[in-house]
C-alpha cells in the first residue's frame, strides 16, 4: 500500500502541493503557540542585576484566594529586623539589604530606564568601579556605563536625578559596569541616601560562605524566615537560581498567565482550524479523483483498501510537512516571543524556552489533523458502491450523513448556549472568554452544514445573479448548485477566515473602547502632572492648587486590590484621590455618602458591589503589597456593571505601592481656562520642579487602557496567523478546484464558448463563493459580537471602523478573484480538444 501511495504522489503533485502547505503551516503554529505555553509554564528569568547571589530572601508575592493564587502587583515589605536574623544563620558569609526605587537622570535623552540603590548593592552584582569613585556623602552618586554615555557624562561632573518625587543636583563621582548584561540602568546613592530616600527593604541578597551547600542553607534560612514573617504578618520567601529574576522583575510573575492562556487558547484554535483545512483540502483533492476511485471499486477494491491509500498518502505527505515544520516552528516562536516582549505583553527578562515537548505536541497535533482531515476528507469518495462510485465519477451530490448531522447539531447548540451565557450571566471585558469560544463554535456547525447552506444561498441568490449578470451568470449559477458539495470546500475556507477575523478583531475593538469608556466617564481633570521617576512629592499638589487658572487639583494613585465579594483573582482597580478636589476632578455621582469625607481610612464602592453594605460600614481591603486593613465606606457611587473601580485616599493607597508617593496630580481647569492656557500656567509652576511634565486627559486615558490596547495587540497578530494560515487554505483549495476543471473548459470551448466568457463565469463563481462565505462568516462572527457587544457596551451593535469589516470582505473578495482566475487562465491556455481529454 505505501509503494502504491508513493507512485500515486508523483502523478498528483498540485494535491501534494495544496496539502503539504496546509500541513507544514499547521505545524508551524502548533509549534509556535507550544514553544510560547513551554516559555510561559516555565517562566525563567535569568538573574541578571541579583546574579552574584546565591540566594534572595523577598516578599512573598503569592496571595491564596480560594481555590486561586493572584500576584500582588505591588512589593511587599520585608520586616526591619530580618537582616539581621539573617546575618546570623549559619553559613551566610554576607546579607545586604537593599533599597530598590525608580529614579531617572535628567537629560539623559535615551538612556535606559534606571533603578536606584544604596552603593552595597553594587557588590551583589558585582559591578566595578571603571573609573571615579564610590559615593560618599549625601550628595554623591555612581551610575552603570550605559547611563553615563548616554548622558554624555564622566568623573566630577554634575547630574540631575529624579527620584521618589524630588529631582536633585548630585556629583557623579565614579562609573561602573559589569561583566554580564543587566537591561536596566544603575545608579546608586550613598547608602544613607538610599535609606533616606526609600526606608522600606525590598529584598535581602545573600552570598553564602565558602564550602557552604546552597540547598541546605536555603532551608535554613527558610526556617528563619518564615518564623520571623510569621510573627510580623509579612510573609516572605528564599528564592535561588532563575526564580532570582522574578525578585529583579515583577512583572514575570504578574505576566505569565497571560501568555500561558494566550498561547494555550490559538494552540487549541489553530489545530481545529488545521483539521478543517486539511480535511477540506484533502476532500477536494479526493473529488478529482472520484473517476479513478470508481475505476479501483469496479476492478475489486475496497472501501477499507481506497482508505488505506488515502491515509497512507495523507502520511506521507505529513512527515514531510512535519519535518519542514518541526524545523521553521522554533524561528517562529522566537520570532513571535521578541514580538511580545517588544509589546510589553511579556517581561523582556523572561527567556525563550522551546524543548521536545512542543515538537511532540506539533508531532500529535500533526498527526491527528493528518489522520482526521484524511479521514474526514475521503469518508465519502471511499464507502460508495462501484456502481454508485461510477454514477457519481464526474459530480458528487451526496454530503449529508447522521454523523455529520448531529456534531453539526452539537457545535450549534453550544454556540447558542455560549451566546446565552454572554448576553445574561457576563457584564465587562469577562464576557471575552465565552465570546471567543462561540464564534468557533459556529464556525464549526455552519463548516459541517457547509454544502447544504452553500447549496441554498446559491439558490437564493440565482436570480438577482442570473438578472444582473446575464447569460454568464446563469451558467455560473447552474455550475455552482450542480457542484455544491465542491464548492463548499473553499467556501468554509472563506467563512472560517471571515468569522474569526470580523469576530476577534471587533471583540478587541468594542473592549478597548469600553474600557475606555467607563475609564473616562468618571474623570473630569483636564489636565494631569507626571514625573519622570513615577512619584511626586505630596507638597506639590499644594504648589499646583495656587497656579493661575486651577479650580482644583489632587493626588492620584492607581493600583490594584482585593475585596470579598468584588472582582476575581485578578482583583479590582483601587484608585487613590484626594477628597479637595475629588468633586471636582472626578466624575464620581454618589447616592450615598460623599466623596469629600474621603480621608483618612476610608473607602468608596460601587453601590451594585457593596453586598447589602452602607456608608459607615467597613470592608477588609488587600492592598496591592499584600497588607490588609478594615476600612470605613464613606460613600456609595454608580458604577458601570463589568468596570467596578474602587476609591480610596491617595495618601493611604501611596503608602501600599513601591513608590509610596502619589504618582500624578489631577487638575481641573477654572472656568473661561483654556486647555492651552492651563497647561502654560502649570509649565510655569513646574520650572522649579525639574522631572516633571504636563499632559492632557487623553494622555491619562490612553494610558489606564495601555494593558487593554497591549492585549488587544497581541490578539491582532496571533488571530493575524490563523486567519494568514486560513486564507492561504482558500487559496489552495481555489486553485485544486479551479485546476482540476480543465476537461470542462475544454468542452465548453468546443461547444462554442470563448476564453473570455469561461474567465467571466469563473469571475462571477469567484464572487458567489466570496459572497456565501461572507455571509455565513458574518453570520457566525455575529453570534459573538451581539451578546458581548450587549454585555461590554450595553449595545446590540460592536464598536470600531467599518473599515476593517470592509477590509475583510475585500480580501476575502480578492483572494476569490486571484485564487480562481489565475489557475483559470492558466487551464484555459490549453487547446480545447486536448483539454476536453484531461482528466477532472
Amino acid at each position: 500500500m505505501w509503494a502504491m501511495a508513493i507512485r500515486t504522489l508523483r502523478h498528483r503533485t498540485a494535491a501534494l502541493s495544496a496539502t503539504f502547505l496546509a500541513l507544514f503551516l499547521g505545524t508551524v503554529i502548533v509549534m509556535t503557540c507550544g514553544g510560547l505555553l513551554e516559555t510561559g509554564i516555565r517562566n525563567n528569568a535569568p538573574a541578571q542585576r541579583l546574579a552574584g547571589a546565591d540566594l534572595v530572601v523577598t516578599g512573598d508575592r503569592d496571595l491564596p484566594r480560594g481555590d486561586e493564587t493572584a500576584v500582588l502587583p505591588e512589593r511587599p515589605a520585608l520586616d526591619g529586623s530580618l537582616t539581621a536574623a539573617v546575618r546570623n544563620v549559619p553559613g551566610v558569609a554576607r546579607a545586604v539589604p537593599e533599597r530598590v526605587f525608580e529614579a531617572a537622570v535628567l537629560g539623559a535623552g535615551d538612556a535606559p530606564d534606571a533603578q536606584a540603590h544604596g552603593w552595597s548593592s553594587a557588590a551583589v552584582t558585582p559591578y566595578e568601579l571603571t573609573g571615579g569613585r564610590a559615593p560618599e556623602g549625601p550628595r554623591d552618586v555612581v551610575l552603570d556605563e550605559a547611563t553615563a554615555r548616554a548622558y554624555g557624562v564622566r568623573p566630577g561632573d554634575k547630574v540631575r536625578v529624579a527620584a521618589q518625587g524630588s529631582a536633585e543636583a548630585y556629583r557623579l563621582t565614579g562609573v561602573v559596569r559589569t561583566a554580564h548584561a543587566v537591561d536596566r540602568g544603575a545608579v546608586f546613592f550613598t547608602d544613607d541616601r538610599a535609606r533616606a530616600l526609600s526606608p522600606a527593604v525590598a529584598d535581602i541578597a545573600v552570598t553564602a560562605a565558602p564550602g557552604t551547600d546552597h540547598g541546605e542553607l536555603k532551608d535554613r534560612l527558610g526556617e528563619v524566615v518564615a518564623d520571623r514573617t510569621a510573627k510580623a504578618q509579612t510573609p516572605a520567601k528564599v528564592v535561588s537560581g532563575d526564580d532570582r529574576g522574578a525578585v529583579e522583575y515583577p512583572e514575570v510573575l504578574t505576566r505569565k498567565e497571560d501568555l500561558i492562556a494566550l498561547a494555550g487558547a490559538f494552540g487549541g484554535m489553530a489545530t481545529l482550524v488545521a483539521v478543517f483545512v486539511v480535511s477540506g483540502t484533502v476532500a477536494l483533492s479526493v473529488e478529482r479523483r472520484r473517476r479513478e476511485f470508481a475505476l479501483l471499486r469496479t476492478i475489486g477494491g475496497t472501501p477499507r483498501q481506497l482508505r488505506r491509500l488515502l491515509l497512507a498518502e495523507t502520511l506521507m505527505v505529513a512527515l514531510v510537512a512535519g519535518a519542514a515544520g518541526w524545523f521553521a516552528g522554533p524561528p517562529a516562536g522566537e520570532r513571535l516571543f521578541e514580538e511580545f516582549t517588544g509589546s510589553g505583553m511579556v517581561s523582556e527578562a523572561v527567556a525563550y524556552e522551546q524543548g521536545w515537548i512542543p515538537a511532540v505536541a506539533a508531532g500529535g497535533a500533526l498527526l491527528l489533523t493528518s489522520l482526521l482531515g484524511g479521514f474526514l476528507g475521503g469518508r465519502r469518495g471511499v464507502r460508495v458502491t462501484a456502481v454508485e462510485a461510477m454514477a457519481e465519477s464526474a459530480v458528487r451530490t451526496r454530503w449529508a450523513t447522521p454523523a455529520r448531522i448531529v456534531a453539526a447539531l452539537l457545535f450549534l447548540a453550544g454556540a447558542v448556549a455560549l451566546a446565552i451565557l454572554t448576553w445574561v450571566l457576563f457584564d465587562g471585558p469577562i464576557a471575552a472568554s465565552t465570546a471567543g469560544p462561540t464564534v468557533l463554535c459556529a464556525a464549526i456547525a455552519l463548516a459541517l452544514l457547509g454544502p447544504g447552506l452553500t447549496k441554498l444561498c446559491t439558490v437564493l441568490i440565482s436570480g438577482p445573479v442570473k438578472a444582473v449578470t446575464g447569460a454568464g451568470g446563469e451558467l455560473a449559477v447552474l455550475t455552482a448548485r450542480a457542484r455544491a458539495v465542491r464548492m463548499a470546500g473553499v467556501v468554509t475556507p472563506v467563512m472560517l477566515a471571515v468569522a474569526m477575523a470580523t469576530a476577534n478583531l471587533y471583540l478587541q475593538t468594542t473592549q478597548t473602547d469600553a474600557s475606555r469608556e467607563a475609564y473616562a466617564v468618571n474623570l473630569r481633570a483636564d489636565a494631569v502632572v507626571d514625573s519622570a521617576s513615577g512619584t511626586l512629592a505630596p507638597a506639590l499638589t499644594a504648589d499646583v492648587r495656587a497656579t493661575e487658572g486651577v479650580a482644583a487639583a489632587g493626588a492620584y494613585v492607581t493600583s490594584t486590590g482585593w475585596i470579598d465579594g468584588m472582582g476575581d483573582e485578578d482583583g479590582v482597580p483601587l484608585q487613590g484621590i484626594d477628597a479637595r478636589g475629588a468633586a471636582r476632578t472626578t466624575a464620581l455621582d454618589p447616592v450615598e455618602g460623599d466623596v469629600a469625607d474621603l480621608t483618612g481610612r476610608t473607602i468608596a464602592l460601587p453601590a451594585g458591589a457593596a453586598d447589602g453594605r452602607g456608608v459607615g460600614d467597613t470592608v477588609e481591603v488587600r492592598f496591592g503589597d499584600g497588607a490588609a486593613a478594615e476600612l470605613r465606606i464613606a460613600a456609595l457611587f454608580e458604577g458601570r456593571a463589568g468596570y467596578d473601580t474602587v476609591f480610596v485616599p491617595a495618601d493611604l493607597l501611596a503608602a501600599h505601592t513601591d513608590g509610596a508617593l502619589p504618582q500624578q496630580i489631577l487638575v481641573r481647569a477654572a472656568d473661561g481656562t483654556s486647555a492651552a492656557a492651563l497647561t502654560a500656567n502649570l509649565e510655569k509652576t513646574l520650572a522649579d520642579h525639574p522631572g516633571t511634565t504636563v499632559v492632557d486627559r487623553d494622555e491619562l486615558i490612553e494610558a489606564n487602557i495601555k494593558d487593554t490596547k497591549t492585549q488587544a495587540w497581541v490578539n491582532y497578530l496571533m488571530v493575524g496567523m490563523i486567519v494568514a494560515y486560513t486564507a492561504i487554505s482558500v487559496v489552495n483549495n481555489l486553485v485544486l478546484s479551479v485546476s482540476g476543471r480543465r476537461r470542462e473548459f475544454g468542452l465548453q470551448r468546443l461547444a462554442g464558448a470563448t476564453r473570455r466568457q469561461v474567465l467571466r463565469m469563473l469571475t462571477i463563481e469567484a464572487l458567489i463563493v466570496a459572497g456565501i462565505g461572507v455571509a455565513l462568516g458574518t453570520a457566525a462572527a455575529a453570534t459573538a459580537l451581539v451578546p458581548f457587544s450587549h454585555a461590554a457596551a450595553d449595545s446590540l451593535l460592536p464598536t470600531g471602523p467599518l473599515s476593517v469589516y470592509a477590509a475583510i470582505v475585500s480580501g476575502a473578495v480578492a483572494l476569490a478573484l486571484t485564487a480562481t482566475l489565475v489557475p483559470g487562465w492558466a487551464a484555459l491556455r490549453a487547446r480545447p480538444a486536448e483539454a476536453a481529454l484531461a482528466e477532472e
